[in-house]
């Protein structure tokens, strides 16, 4: 009797020195497409992030030469009548993970190699620190097959790019390559090809030196300025750096850097 075959992981998660977290989209053979699986599989892995903390910076990148090229459509194509209750609970793990990816105290630095498009553009920018190839393109692709954005990309793209840039973005489907994204503001910076996951991992190792707590806080506080008046924001900035000091780690640490300043 033959053994049932079974499908190799759609995510790779390896955690590296330093409490590197490194994650992996591996659905190479389809340019790695969310499908159920793979958004299930991220839910689980941004959540256990998010709970157990014990992370210092997390890698997002994709297999092969593309990062991810959004939503499955062959997945789709064969749900058939059931396509709004599959997209509709595909979603909801992809944006669970993007939920825990967005609170969790450990940084995000997102590697994009090759096409990012759809869901696989809000991924990519959804990261603290976007780090692309030259090879890195851009695309929104949702109103391609008569969808609108998800996983965030109607929040991201007007705070990253502006509301006009946005528009063309996903009204258009305009590709960008890398060196545009980045003078658009998309990403963080762009480096050859051959180097991207060095660059991801240098970046995310210098992170990862820093106190957690206080990144963490960064991240909330960021993300709460765009719905905040500002008396409001400066309230959150005063209790927030005022419970960050109260560990004796911290007041360590500040007395450590006050005397190498001396020095």
């Amino acid at each position: 009797m033959n053994e049932p075959q079974t499908s190799p992981p759609p995510l790779r998660v390896e955690r590296r020195e330093g409490g590197v977290v490194e994650i992996t989209l591996a659905r190479e053979e389809s340019a790695n497409a969310i499908d159920l699986a793979m958004a299930r599989s991220l839910a689980d892995a941004a959540r256990s992030l998010e709970i157990d903390g014990g992370a210092g910076a997390v890698i997002l990148s994709g297999a092969g030469s593309r990062f991810c090229a959004g939503g499955d459509v062959r997945s789709f194509v064969s749900s058939g009548d059931d396509l709004p209750k599959a997209l509709r609970e595909l979603t909801m793990y992809l944006h669970a993970a993007l939920g825990s990816f967005a609170r969790m105290q450990a940084p995000l630095v997102t590697a994009v190699n090759g096409a990012a498009a759809g869901a696989g553009l809000a991924l990519a920018v959804a990261g603290d620190i976007c780090i692309a190839a030259r090879s890195a393109t851009f695309r929104s692709a949702y109103t391609a097959i008569g969808l609108s954005p998800d996983a965030g990309s109607t929040w991201l793209l007007p705070r990253l790019v502006g509301t006009r840039r946005a528009q063309e973005l996903v009204l258009t489907n305009r590709v960008l390559g890398a060196e545009l994204a980045l003078d658009w503001g998309l990403v963080t910076e762009v480096v050859d090809d051959g180097a991207l996951l060095d660059r991801a991992r240098a970046v995310a190792g210098e992170l990862s030196k820093l106190p957690t707590a206080a990144l963490g806080a960064t991240k909330r506080l960021l993300l709460e300025s765009s719905s905040s008046e500002l008396v409001e924001q400066l309230d959150r900035e005063a209790r927030s750096v005022s419970a960050l000091a109260a560990p004796l780690a911290t007041r360590d640490a500040i007395r450590a850097f006050a005397s190498r300043r001396r020095s």
